[in-house]
């Protein structure tokens, strides 16, 4: 067999194979690499201050870099927008999300026929254990500051409450009120009114304010690309293999004939 692995044909094939599977290789390494990549910025950024403005702009998807970043933006609260987020969790205890339409100053409304001027990005301004205890929506123009997070996805739970939805998200949200929306929110931390803060970690009321940290910086595997890792380690050594494969079936090729020609000479008389 190794006479016929030393054919030209054989030898530039297997260069190829080799250079394929040199390739594949890289590949391998690099999607194993991406798979302990971190795709969150670091709490050195998240946690200073930026304007929403610079951050994220409406109608964009959030990215993984500015997922838990620390925004302020001035605008003021829509009284006619508010919800109310059940079943969230503040020191083990079971409650509301109390939810207000802000509507946020010198944002530029998305491109499209039903874009409205005012753009609008839901702020979570506390956790309150009942509805009954939802205060009244602060007046004016407000300095907000809050952590900025993706929007949760829509979830269909029947039989809730007027004025409660399942899940904080953008997309039900923008049916619900009718306006141009930030596909993201905000956990307030601070809201400034005439240099007073009357968010929750400054009032007296039912309010308490959201317990939310920055994004969590361990090292996560991504599974994706490890599989893709070995997918493509498999495709390398495929690549070897089909070519010990073709040089195996021309070496059988000629044994067979071979075989045919010692017997047409047996046969002969």
């Amino acid at each position: 067999m190794l006479k016929t692995a030393v054919k030209p044909k054989w030898i530039a094939a297997l260069v190829f194979a080799l250079a394929v599977s040199a390739v594949l290789v890289l590949l391998s390494q690099w999607q194993f690499s991406r798979s302990l990549e971190k795709d969150v910025a670091p709490p050195s950024v998240t946690e200073k201050v930026q304007p929403l403005l610079d951050t994220l702009q409406p109608g964009h998807l959030m990215t993984g870099d500015i997922e838990g970043q620390m925004v302020t933006a001035t605008g003021h609260f829509d009284p006619t927008k508010q919800v109310l987020v059940p079943s969230r969790l503040q020191d083990g205890n079971e409650g509301y999300w109390a939810v207000t339409g802000f509507v946020v100053d010198g944002a530029v409304p998305p491109v499209g026929s039903a874009a409205t001027q005012e753009v609008v990005i839901p702020v979570a301004r506390g956790w309150v254990a009942s509805p009954g205890d939802v205060p009244a929506v602060p007046v004016g123009g407000v300095e907000l500051e809050g952590r900025l997070l993706n929007s949760e996805g829509p979830v269909l739970k029947k039989d809730l409450p007027e004025g409660q939805v399942a899940a904080l998200s953008s997309a039900e949200l923008t049916n619900r009120w009718n306006v141009s929306m930030y596909a993201s929110f905000i956990v307030s931390f601070s809201e400034i009114i005439d240099g007073q803060d009357v968010g929750a970690d400054a009032t007296s009321n039912a309010l308490v304010p959201i317990t939310v940290t920055a994004t969590d910086q361990n090292n996560k595997i991504n599974w994706l690309n490890i599989f893709y890792s070995i997918e493509w380690a498999v495709f390398a050594g495929f690549a070897v293999f089909l070519w010990w494969r073709l040089v195996a079936d021309d070496y059988r090729r000629d044994q067979d004939a071979l075989y045919d020609l010692e017997h047409d000479d047996d046969e002969t008389p």
